[in-house]
């Protein structure tokens, strides 16, 4: 009886010690114990989106799951903002991210949990609603992290923070959280981490982009004026749609010629919106741009050509007045802090391997994560793979496209994604909390 004891004691300290040595390695098991609960709450949400600034029975469902574990929870931080606090003794803290926001896109995808929720948005308008960018992928696997955590507090010290943000798609939630008090009425983060899952990557590997990995994004309106009349008479006109014409054209040079050529940047108009006849010459011609680039001297030098130009081709076209450049909208970049995002993805690779590590090139999209590292914390975020291998690789090699974010067919390979993204929190945040 003795020596069976002494061998219990034996094969139960060498375990201890296994998971003392390997404290980011949430074992499989308990990732396939947990998993139920993290896609029945992935289904309800693709199946219920809610659009920006609208999310309140997302926030609610969030909030209800993460009081079921035991967090310390605070709802309405920054509108719908969810905060679920977990203390568990002295060390470092940290913030994982999740977006509660979905899109107002019509899913095609043909999925038995599709959604076909239509509402009214801001302007009165019916319109579809999907998450068609994958934040219910990232909430319902924060909420597994979440368990986890929670199940095996004895193996980490510090304090998680699970933050459910609204408004992502609308660049405004992270802002309006801080502003809230996220970062003073709770711990503040040691760091922040958070997933964007992608078609560029199979499910079952992850990719780490250490510095900008996505670009800051301004929303611009410019609106020049003309003189309207008959489009029979254009003497007596100033048509604004020539000079939004050659506006447009003019912005073109801005990129290549005045920015540095291995500097990013992106000028895009996406809409024109001028005149309601054939045979009516306007007075008013609006045109909405998006403005991307990585570095903040790049993105000054940008806006400022982009008023300067405007209001040049006005006035060569003798227009009555100059025209009005708004901002409508702005957020900075991604940057992940390389020292950081390199020590995860070390630890990454001893979890998953080294094949499912990829290392990743910054995108021009953009993501208002970016706001907690302009509030002062050290950021990172990974891209989740999310395509079913057997597709990826079979447009890999047909050079096929295959959906991605804001795509109404956009479909992540549901189980893979879904643990694959825990087993990267997992071993993410507990490497992050296994030090000062």
């Amino acid at each position: 009886m003795n020596a069976m004891k002494r061998l219990l004691l034996l094969l139960l300290s060498l375990s201890v010690a296994s998971w003392a040595a390997e404290p980011w390695r949430a074992p499989s098991t308990q990732i396939d114990a947990v998993y139920p609960q993290v896609e029945a709450l992935y289904l309800d949400l693709h199946r219920n989106p809610e659009l920006s600034y609208h999310e309140e029975k997302t926030a609610a469902k969030i909030a209800d799951q993460l009081r079921k574990l035991g967090y310390d929870v605070t709802t309405g931080v920054g509108g719908n903002g969810v905060v679920g606090v977990f203390k568990n003794g002295s060390g470092p803290v940290v913030m994982l991210r999740a977006e509660l926001d979905a899109l107002p896109v019509p899913e095609k995808t043909g999925l038995p949990y599709a959604s076909h929720v239509t509402t009214h948005d801001d302007r009165g308008v019916e319109v579809p609603v999907m998450h068609a960018c994958g934040h219910d992928l990232h909430m319902a696997i924060g909420i597994g992290t979440a368990a986890l955590l929670a199940q095996n507090k004895d193996r980490w010290r510090g304090t998680f923070i699970y933050v459910g943000q609204p408004a992502e798609e609308r660049i405004g939630g992270a802002k309006a959280m801080i502003k809230e008090g996220l970062f003073t009425r709770f711990p503040k983060p040691d760091f922040a981490f958070a997933v964007h899952d992608s078609n560029g990557l199979p499910a079952g590997k992850v990719g780490y982009t250490p510095g900008f990995s996505a670009s800051n994004a301004d929303s611009v309106n410019v609106t020049v004026y003309g003189v309207g009349g008959h489009g029979s008479a254009p003497q007596e006109t100033v048509d604004p749609i020539v000079i939004a014409a050659r506006t447009i054209v003019s912005w073109q040079t801005i990129v290549s010629r005045e920015i540095d050529p291995q500097e990013p940047a992106v000028i895009t108009v996406g809409t024109i919106h001028g005149g309601t006849k054939n045979n009516i010459i306007p007075d008013e011609v609006l045109m909405q741009l998006t403005v991307r680039s990585y570095k903040d001297e790049v993105r000054k030098h940008l806006l400022a050509a982009i008023e300067r130009i405007a209001v040049a081709e006005a006035a060569a076209a003798g227009a009555p007045k100059k025209p009005l450049v708004q901002l409508m909208e702005g957020v900075g970049a991604v940057y992940n802090d390389p020292q950081i995002t390199n020590r995860v993805a070390e630890r990454l690779k001893q979890v998953m391997g080294d094949a499912n590590v990829v290392l990743g090139r910054p995108i021009m999209a953009s993501d208002d994560f970016a706001e907690y590292r302009f509030g002062g914390v050290p950021s990172v975020m990974l891209e989740l793979g999310a395509v079913n291998p057997a597709k990826y690789a079979e447009a890999m090699k047909s050079g096929g496209a295959l959906p991605g974010p804001h795509s109404p067919y956009f479909a992540p390979d549901r189980e893979p994604s879904l643990k694959t993204g825990i087993e990267v929190e997992m071993a993410a945040i507990l490497e992050l909390m296994s030090k000062p």
